[in-house]
Formats: structure tokens, sequence, C-alpha cells
């Protein structure tokens, strides 16, 4: 039987649940796309994301050591991955919709036709397609805070209070699964598939991995230089603003912006320097007739 999905990790079959998380690690860096520019290198991480989020999921883990990669209709998880993980695709919805159906199938898998580019063909015990879905849809907002430091969720839905936990660098659009909170049908239950939707925040705005703030200084410090207190979502941090510092001019805290979800590498903040000048009318008298004079 083939062990196409190991082999993707670079792993054995028989590998803890720490070494696939460290193989996965490894090579997540590698191939991120905004480390890695060479051709190829976003096919292979969305590759391994999926390989991972089969292997570290004990239950689909199973199913896979059971049934090799004629759960891809005997193609290996390589081919597969590269014909049906497309810019567009939802990674989990496909893979959980292949292992949550080898789950509920009963008695023979005679007669399954694989897996094509538009998806699987008929199976026999399912009644057509994919069968009956208790999978339901929900939407949330969330504050920007919550999605860049990440923690706990609590709503409700349906009458039935769902807490879930937001991973930290979590992205506007994206999507979160609570597992059996869906449908019932008999002694199966689906899936609640959640779309986040993350509100904007009057301070900071998000590029990717890197924030951006505004930094008021007064004409003062923008001439002469002096240190500012600022708060980030990590710490506070105190900062030197040089001598001559411009209007819209930016300083870069390294490290300080959002935590990316699979490389686990933190982006940047810059600081946009906004210069405060003083109200001419408050300007003591001989200093507004030394400026006219001197500017």
């Amino acid at each position: 039987m083939s062990n196409s999905l190991y082999e993707t990790l670079g792993i054995s079959k028989g590998a803890s649940s720490d070494e696939i998380k460290k193989a996965y690690r490894k090579l997540a860096r590698q191939y991120h796309p905004d480390i890695n520019k060479e051709p190829g290198a976003e096919e292979k991480f969305k590759e391994i994301n999926a390989a991972y989020e089969i292997l570290s999921d004990e239950t689909k883990r199973q199913q896979y050591d059971q049934y090799g990669d004629s759960m891809f209709g005997g193609q290996s998880f390589h081919d597969f991955s590269r014909a049906n993980f497309g810019s567009n695709a939802d990674i989990n919805d496909i893979l959980n919709q292949i292992f949550g159906n080898f789950g509920r199938s009963s008695g023979s898998r005679r007669g399954f036709g694989g897996f094509s580019s538009s998806g699987f063909e008929s199976f026999d015990g399912f009644g057509g397609g994919f069968g009956q879905n208790l999978d339901i849809q929900a939407k949330i907002n969330i504050s920007f805070e919550l999605a860049v430091n990440g923690g706990d969720y609590e709503f409700s839905i349906n009458g039935e209070k769902i807490k879930i936990k937001i991973p930290a660098g979590l992205k506007s659009g994206e999507k979160l699964r609570a597992r059996n909170k869906g449908k019932s049908a008999g002694s199966h239950r689906g899936d609640l598939i959640i779309t986040v939707n993350i509100e904007d925040d009057k301070e900071y705005k998000r590029d990717g991995d890197d924030l951006y703030k505004n930094l008021d200084i007064s004409l003062k410090t923008a001439l002469f230089g002096g240190k500012i207190e600022v708060k980030t979502f990590k710490k506070d941090v105190s900062i030197k603003i040089p001598a001559n510092t411009k209007n819209g001019q930016k300083i870069r805290l390294k490290g300080y912006g959002v935590k990316n979800r699979k490389s686990e590498i933190y982006g940047d903040m810059y600081l946009v320097i906004n210069v405060v000048l003083p109200d001419v009318d408050q300007l003591d008298a001989q200093l507004k007739d030394l400026l006219q004079t001197k500017l």
C-alpha cells in the first residue's frame, strides 16, 4: 500500500505527533510563498499543509493508514493535491468530505471511480455524490485585536452556545470548523463551517502579515528627535525618533506584526509619522515673529 502522504512530509509511517509537527514546520518555512519565490513553491506549500491536515488529525490518519492512497482514487497524494487544491479550493472542505464519507461508509467500497478534477465520482452506498450533507454554515464578526492575537470566542446558533478558538493571525474571509455542531441524522452529526469577518480597527491597518499605524509626534520631536512610547499587540515599546523626521516617514518595528498561521513567522509593524503642527494663534508672540522671520 502506497504511503505517499507520509512521503510528502518526509517521515516514516510510524512517526510520532511531535515528529509530524516538526517535519511540517520545517517544510512550511522552506516553501512558504512569502519566503520561497521559486516556481512550484506555492503548490508544494499547499500540498504540505493538506498532508499535515490529515496526519495531525488522529481519526483521519487512522483512516489513511487503513485505506492508503485508494482514498485519492489510487493516485499519489502529490498528484491528487496538484489536481484538486487550486487557488480557490477550500482544502479543509475537500479533505473533510473525503474522510467524512469514508468514516460514514459501511460495507464494500467496490466501484468508487476515483477522484477527478471536479471531485469524487459516484460511490456505492452513498445515494449518489456525497450523500446527505449534514454540515451547516455560519458567519461571525470578530474584533481586529482578536484576529491578531487569537483567543476564545463564544456565540450562539440555533439556540446552542458554540465556543471556538480563534487562531492568531486569522484573515477576514477564512473559515473555521466546529466539529459535530451541524445537523444530525441518526448517529451522525455534521460540522459547523464558520466564515469569519474581521471588523476594521480605528488605529491599525493590516497588509498581509504587516501592520500599519499612524504615530502622532510634535513638531519639536520631529525637528530635534526624542523618545516615544508606542503600544503594540505584543507589548509597549519605547522608540527613538531621529532629528529631522519627515511627515509620512515610516519606522519599522521588526517582528511586531501578525503571526503567520502556517509559517509561525511574525510580520512587521510600520509606524507612519504624522507631525502635529502647533496652533499658530497659541504661540508666543516673540516666537511667532521669529518663525516668520527665519523660516
